[in-house]
């Protein structure tokens, strides 16, 4: 009876995935539950991350048929695209390549990637993304070796058919000045550091996201409102600038929230 309810689950889950492309793991009921719609932008009104754009999709698409592909660990900047970058990847190779897919994991329900492998692994005709955003530590404690245990092992032991795409504030997934301290220790320097920064080094491929300048931040607002047809003009510079102000920072999140500001003070509808 285990054996044919293990069948019948198995047909399920794989009949939802020829409905959809883009899913978030349930970890209560141990499966997948279809997105409607993702939310994220064209990739082309990404700007001002050229470079880590192009390393992204010709990755993805590497995978997308069928070649070995590296895992991703996208650090840096809050706000400069790092989790956009990944979706509107996704949604412009699935368009092309109907056999992939893209599983949202959320960090507290990692413990669960152990589960997930052996079920995708039984579908070698789709290609699966597992996403997880915003994965950091603030500090090795009990959590975050059970984490690492279960993420590190289940790397080695990655089935072909699947990457991982992670995003991260950190590069190494933990604070920063934890790591410099260990360096500048004298006892058991390289075996401290070493087990601070081996989860990250399991990720072929970092990409990195840095402060724009306030030019890249108006390009930005440029590109939006050409997209959207709205009026750019000088004193649009200068209200992008004062709004960059106000909130502290130039990021890609910051102008985008300005945008939004902007249409709704000309009763204009962003249809995205």
């Amino acid at each position: 009876e285990e054996i044919i309810m293990g069948f019948i689950t198995f047909f399920l889950r794989k009949n939802l995935l020829n409905k959809g492309n883009a899913f978030v793991w349930n970890s209560k009921e141990k499966n997948i539950k279809a997105i409607k719609k993702i939310n994220t932008i064209d990739l082309k009104l990404l700007v001002g991350v050229e470079k880590q754009k192009k390393i992204l999709l010709k990755n993805t698409e590497n995978f997308a048929i069928g070649n070995f592909t590296n895992n991703a660990l996208l650090w840096g900047t809050r706000g400069n695209g790092k989790s956009t970058l990944i979706k509107s990847v996704f949604l412009k190779l699935s368009q092309k390549y109907t056999s992939l897919k893209l599983i949202q994991l959320k960090r507290n329900n990692i413990f669960d990637i152990e589960k997930i492998y052996p079920i995708l692994s039984e579908l070698p005709n789709m290609r699966f993304i597992i996403f997880i955003d915003d994965l950091s530590f603030e500090k090795i404690d009990s959590d975050y070796k059970i984490i690492k245990s279960t993420l590190d092992g289940s790397i080695q032991n990655q089935p072909t058919n699947i990457v991982l795409y992670v995003t991260s504030n950190r590069r190494h997934l933990m604070p920063r000045d934890m790591i410099d301290n260990e360096r500048s220790s004298a006892i058991h320097t390289d075996e401290s550091v070493e087990e601070k920064i081996s989860l990250s080094d399991r990720f072929g491929l970092w990409i990195g996201f840095h402060n724009l300048s306030q030019k890249d931040f108006l390009n930005i607002v440029k590109t939006y409102c050409k997209f959207y047809k709205i009026n750019y003009s000088k004193e649009t510079e200068t209200e992008a600038i004062r709004w960059s102000i106000q909130r502290g920072n130039q990021t890609g999140r910051s102008a985008w929230q300005f945008i939004i500001q902007l249409a709704a003070e000309k009763d204009m509808k962003l249809i995205f």
